[in-house]
């Protein structure tokens, strides 16, 4: 597609917890024909654990720590699409380096619909304090500020993934036609 060959940094999927940024993030890589990477799988994958029990067991800062620095790693390289995990942007160093390297595409959806979405499954740490829809009230008006730093900004919600991809790529288009992606 024209859009991939325009690009020359990878596209960067941020955002709070169940927005989509993993099932979004396959989806306009195929679209884009460009390869994926999952944050959190890379971590899994690096240290043979689930991301939820590193978190739980060596606590959020160590979690954050390694996610730092795997995240550098991946932002080097080909082009891709890749989902990070939910406080990736809201780490400073972690944010101005995405914002340095790569194009950062914030998916933003209400906290009903992420509150639905997470207790699908019992995998985040965070959540499991007896009131997740508290949780991710207080994280959106914690991060929301950090994930307004991002290059665009996508709506989210109970709409279909192909509708969010489209949003995406029609985002992407408009900001690499007005001079956007290029290295500074």
């Amino acid at each position: 597609m024209d859009l991939a060959k325009r690009l020359d940094r990878p596209v960067v999927l941020v955002g709070l917890m169940g927005v989509g940024k993993s099932t979004v993030g396959r989806r306009l890589a195929r679209r884009l024909g460009l390869p994926f990477v999952d944050s959190d799988a890379e971590i899994e994958e690096a240290v043979g654990l689930p991301w939820g029990e590193l978190f739980e067991r060596y606590g959020e800062q160590d979690y954050r720590d390694g996610e730092r620095r795997l995240v550098a790693r991946l932002v080097d390289g080909q082009v891709k699409v890749i989902a990070t995990g939910g406080g990736v942007f809201v780490d400073p160093r972690t944010r101005e380096l995405l914002k340095e390297k790569t194009i950062t595409v914030w998916l933003d959806a209400p906290v009903d619909v992420l509150a639905e979405r997470t207790s699908r499954r019992d995998t985040r740490p965070l959540l499991k304090n007896g009131d997740p829809k508290g949780t991710l009230e207080r994280l959106a008006e914690i991060e929301r500020k950090a994930y307004a730093e991002a290059h665009l900004h996508v709506k989210s919600g109970v709409g279909a993934h192909r509708e969010v991809v489209e949003a995406i790529v029609d985002a992407l288009d408009k900001h690499l036609a007005n001079g956007g992606g290029k290295a500074a």
